[in-house]
């Protein structure tokens, strides 16, 4: 079939992967409407729908699943072909830092391309919040890292990732009424911490610390049971939960400035390359 080429196919994965057309948008570089009229057209020609949307989130049929399975393996296939012509002799290690939230939704993707294009090259993976990042860039444990920007590291600019308060779905206790509010938030050092608790001190909102952790999926969990709400980047918002904001008395928040910093190792081929694609999948250009 002429429409099941590999650009529709890098689509329909990359939705599935990020959870909206939004996002996925942004990670093609491409606009939202482009890519959901290329889905349509490709469900309209198989006569099934591949994705089960709502307004906030999207998620896969089985038949979608199926073929996002297949297009996995063919765009893996394309990467392998490419790299074995054009940099068949790439080997080595790359070691890259990134915190949690960021490394369960904006890495997967980059790495499995990578590692598909690339399969002598090994990737390790240190899962650690940005602060914690930071002093193993100074001491070449790390190559890279994918990290919020803060004080004292320097690195190139790759998105604003927008941040959002997270609650639990059906809105049964509506944590969000209580005072003081319950947030769960990660450890002191968090920029993402930081961020929520002026918004709510200048917007004059009792809190309470409800629950603490550097672990995103702990966070997940507790405003999953309703206990409380978190100040998340809304790429790491699951789709068990939901967005509230301001209609629900919360304060905006702003957004996250993530860059990628090297260490003075990583001037090698392996970490140009791993470099290289996290920027072409990952950057998006600040607004005006």
């Amino acid at each position: 079939m002429r429409k099941l080429d590999l650009d529709v196919l890098e689509m329909i994965v990359a939705v599935a992967d990020a959870g909206s057309f939004s996002r996925a948008a942004e990670s093609l570089h491409r606009s939202p409407s482009a890519v959901s009229m290329q889905i349509k057209a490709i469900e309209d020609a198989m006569g099934k729908p591949l994705f089960i949307r709502n307004t906030r989130n999207v998620a896969l049929t089985d038949d979608g699943r199926t073929l996002t399975d297949y297009g996995r393996q063919m765009l893996a296939i394309r990467e392998e072909a490419w790299s074995a012509v054009v940099r068949p002799e790439v080997r080595g290690r790359v070691t890259i830092g990134v915190p949690d939230d960021y490394a369960s939704s904006l890495l997967p993707s980059v790495l499995r391309k990578f590692a598909a294009a690339h399969p002598r090259v090994e990737i390790r993976v240190i899962g650690m919040p940005s602060h914690a990042l930071i002093p193993l860039l100074k001491d070449n444990t790390l190559d890279l890292a994918c990290i919020t920007k803060s004080r004292g590291v320097t690195g190139e600019f790759v998105r604003y990732e927008p941040m959002e308060w997270a609650a639990a779905r059906g809105g049964a206790s509506q944590v969000w009424k209580e005072r003081p509010l319950p947030i769960a938030v990660f450890p002191q050092g968090s920029a993402a911490r930081a961020m929520a608790i002026n918004a709510l001190q200048q917007a004059d909102i009792r809190y309470r610390m409800s629950y603490e952790s550097p672990s995103l999926l702990g966070l997940i969990s507790m405003v999953d049971a309703g206990l409380a709400v978190a100040p998340l980047a809304r790429c790491s918002v699951p789709a068990q939960l939901t967005v509230i904001g301001e209609p629900e008395g919360l304060p905006a928040l702003p957004p996250l400035e993530v860059i990628l910093a090297r260490s003075a190792r990583s001037a090698r081929p392996p970490c140009d390359f791993l470099a290289e694609q996290l920027l072409a999948d990952l950057k998006v250009r600040p607004g005006p």
